[in-house]
């Protein structure tokens, strides 16, 4: 699914990487816990989560993921937006809460399939 698509099915507003909205997220996860998101490993994957500090940004680099969307209203700081300019990282904002942001991309086709690290 193209990033783009998300954005539109989220009505998400685009903080940064506005370019790269024609790129591809195979894959997709929701959580304000980053020990989770740890625990998998995701290609070309979206992060979903309303949890907004400078490590949000950290471990979706470490985990090569392409975007992240704050669900809830949420908005990143100024530093964690330079730190996703930085990242190549694709950051958006919805008002959709998690629940619904995750139905609403499964039914339209993103899956939330992931590799376990630890097996």
């Amino acid at each position: 699914m193209k990033i783009i698509t998300v954005k539109e099915l989220l009505d998400a507003d685009v903080l940064c990487g506005e370019d790269q909205l024609e790129e591809e997220v195979h894959s997709a996860c929701g959580s304000d816990m980053m020990s989770d998101v740890l625990a998998y490993v995701k290609e070309q994957g979206l992060l979903l989560t309303g949890l907004v500090n400078p490590q949000v940004i950290r471990t979706a680099e470490m985990m090569d993921m392409v975007c992240i969307v704050f669900v809830r209203a949420k908005r990143p700081s100024e530093e964690m937006i330079r730190l996703a300019e930085k990242a190549g990282i694709v950051l958006m904002s919805t008002e959709t809460r998690m629940y619904e942001a995750c139905g609403s991309l499964y039914v339209n086709g993103l899956n939330g399939k992931v590799v376990r690290r630890d097996g």
